[in-house]
């Protein structure tokens, strides 16, 4: 067994930033990686973080709120978005910047020069080339591993948070309410640890590889989100899923990100006969439209003509840019699959790229259930509402992962820890043969194939009927193979992919009204 005052599990941007903070403070931390530290979304991350604008821009923390507001649709929750939009940037310069020690592009007086994205008001967007999440995510990575008070646990799986009543030894306890005292992790080998820990951050990251075009990395399975409705905490908004509008379409290949500061630099979006389509549907915003706009934009060209992609037309930009240094990242994506950007146009899909729900949280990221946190793309803080604007997800996850670090630091300092002996062992199931791989790929092959087919980028309630019908057959049979079997990473992550599928499907049909990212044809 593991004790400690913070328990962490996840190590991007939210859960690094929340581990470092809370350990500055004095707090002994145990961060939990589900593969090795740092291989998280934020480090796929291209375009970059919304810091500090020059002094003489046209730029201010009301002007950054207003754009996160109207990316948003009208759902977000205000006092978030002042928080963010204020301390945010500061954060990043004062914090990543100053402190961790990220190598943002500057100018020859050493300042970040940023870009511009989609729905910005103003280029306040710090980068690093077009891997700017790599380069967060390797400093905050080396911050952690060198800190003195923070042990790390890595290839680590979450099998379920650890609650009092439900893992107390004592049946009496069923009439306390619900308290998060840290988890149960799947080590290497095999075997299930218990970490009691005085506060838990979740910080496992979102869901995209729950749909069959996703930007994100196969672990990204919804685990802490599942683990979460399990415990009974709080879920709002899931519904809300949102698709990037352009990754690299190659037949039979993992769709690949391309930056949102392609088309912020001055990319066009073409169709198949190389004819700009996007004044037909978004004539004010074009390319920069906001991201939902521009998805379906793209999804219904390619309807309409029949096409099984768009693309992006990097030619508006040679002449005033050095793409070779600006895009090292995109250009060597493309040319590793065979394409040359800089001659022809680069194919393009949307595929879902952020979960804008998640565990509902107020402004320290503490949930519904005493003792636990959540940061970063598995909670929702209410900023994004009902769409994410670009390159805010990063700044989200480090503003609460920062104050979440803080609060746990200060709570644990006056919790007491439960007695081991009151709480359960995990059970293991009798040993038995290993889970046919065929059978979870084949459930998983159903799972993201029927979401994206029927609770997509566009919607109707006769598809998301279907698709919860589907789901719930699904489910059963899924719990009833987990109950049987060996726990494996595999089965846990098909456990919690069914779980968070269901969550989408159910929250998509309560509610009828296109906003954001859910949009209902009907």
């Amino acid at each position: 067994m593991i004790t400690c005052d913070v328990l962490v599990l996840g190590g991007g941007i939210a859960g690094c930033s929340a581990a470092l903070r809370a350990a500055e403070l004095g707090a002994d931390v145990v961060v939990v990686a589900k593969d090795s530290l740092g291989e998280s979304n934020t480090a796929y991350a291209q375009g970059g973080i919304i810091g500090m604008p020059p002094p003489d821009a046209h730029d201010s923390a009301e002007l950054l709120a207003s754009d996160v507001e109207a990316a948003g649709a009208g759902l977000c929750k205000p006092e978030a978005v002042a928080l963010l939009a204020e301390q945010g940037p500061i954060l990043c310069r004062e914090f990543l910047w100053k402190q961790v020690g990220v190598d943002f592009d500057h100018t020859g007086a050493l300042e970040p020069e940023p870009t511009a994205e989609a729905a910005h008001s103003a280029r306040r967007i710090w980068h690093v080339k077009d891997a700017t999440g790599r380069a967060i995510q390797t400093a905050l990575t080396a911050k952690v591993r060198a800190h003195p008070r923070i042990r790390i646990f890595e290839s680590h799986s979450l099998v379920d948070l650890l609650t009092v009543p439900h893992h107390s030894r004592d049946p009496r306890r069923v009439y306390d309410p619900i308290q998060v005292w840290g988890a149960y992790g799947l080590a290497p080998d095999g075997q299930v640890r218990m970490c009691l820990a005085r506060r838990t951050i979740l910080a496992t990251g979102g869901l995209g590889y729950l749909y069959l075009h996703t930007s994100n990395p196969a672990s990204a399975t919804g685990d802490g989100l599942a683990a979460a409705y399990r415990a009974s905490a709080r879920i709002v908004n899931c519904e809300y899923v949102q698709f990037h509008p352009t990754t690299l379409y190659v037949p039979g290949r993992p769709r690949t990100l391309l930056t949102e500061a392609l088309r912020g630099e001055g990319a066009h979006l073409v169709n198949g006969a190389g004819e700009r389509f996007m004044s037909k549907y978004a004539p004010e915003g074009l390319e920069l439209a906001p991201r939902d706009v521009v998805s379906r934009a793209i999804f219904q060209e390619m309807a309409a003509t029949g096409e099984p992609c768009m693309y992006l037309d990097l030619e508006p930009l040679k002449a005033r840019l050095d793409l070779e240094a600006r895009f090292p990242t995109v250009l060597a994506t493309c040319r590793k699959a065979g394409l040359e950007p800089l001659a022809q146009p680069i194919p393009v899909v949307p595929a879902a790229h952020y979960f804008c729900g998640g565990v509902a949280v107020d402004l320290d990221g503490r949930a519904s259930l005493p003792g636990l946190f959540a940061v970063g793309e598995v909670s929702c803080t209410g900023v994004h509402g009902a769409n994410r604007l670009a390159s805010s997800s990063l700044l989200e996850g480090l503003v609460w992962g920062y104050r979440a670090g803080e609060a746990c630091a200060t709570e644990s300092r006056d919790t007491a820890l439960p007695d081991p002996d009151s709480l359960e062992a995990w059970k293991p199931v009798p040993p038995g043969p290993e889970p046919d791989p065929l059978l979870i790929e084949q459930d998983w092959t159903s799972i993201r194939t029927t979401l994206w087919n029927y609770a997509g980028i566009v919607r109707t309630r006769d598809r998301l009927l279907r698709g919860r019908g589907d789901m719930g057959y699904l489910y059963h049979r899924i719990e009833a193979f987990y109950r049987a079997a060996p726990l494996s990473r595999s089965l846990l992550e098909l456990r919690n992919g069914i779980l968070c599928a269901r969550l989408i499907f159910k929250a998509a049909l309560q509610n009828p009204e296109s906003r954001g990212c859910h949009y209902r044809l009907d």
